[in-house]
């Protein structure tokens, strides 16, 4: 089975990290990586949100969704602030390469220094290449960093 994964210490406490994913605002400052931006179609912290991804510049295939845009339908399975956040994303698509439910579980642990954030992607598209996703979480954890660093 194939995992995703990245992590990066953010010079923040546990409890400022998890607000980040919590607060709508926050999310699409930090979410959205290099190249695209964000904007919600509804958000509720708890619940889940359907996020819409447009690119700076649309990719030569398109996005998932359209030329030039990305959606993630987002439902929230598991809340423990402020230690875990588990997701189930699914991206509508008529390309059946991006079908299926994709986990994403969140993990913040305290640290010196800050918060070791820790994601791991599980039931990933076959459409979406280890090497694009993994430029992407990066580039997200980047953005967090930025934002509460």
């Amino acid at each position: 089975m194939r995992v995703d994964s990245a992590s990066r210490l953010i010079a923040a406490a546990p409890e400022r990290v998890f607000a980040a994913f919590t607060d709508g605002e926050q999310l699409l400052a930090w979410l959205p990586p290099s190249g695209m931006s964000g904007r919600f179609d509804r958000f509720d912290p708890v619940a889940g949100y359907r996020m819409v991804l447009t690119y700076d510049e649309a990719p030569e295939g398109g996005g998932k969704a359209s030329a030039d845009a990305d959606v993630a339908e987002v439902r929230r399975v598991e809340l423990a602030p402020p230690h875990r956040i588990v997701e189930a994303i699914d991206f509508p698509s008529d390309d059946p390469a991006f079908a299926g439910t994709m986990t994403m579980t969140w993990s913040f642990e305290p640290r010196r220094g800050g918060t070791l954030v820790t994601v791991e992607a599980t039931d990933v598209p076959a459409g979406i290449s280890p090497e694009d996703h993994a430029e992407g979480l990066a580039s997200s954890l980047s953005n967090l960093a930025r934002l509460l660093e």
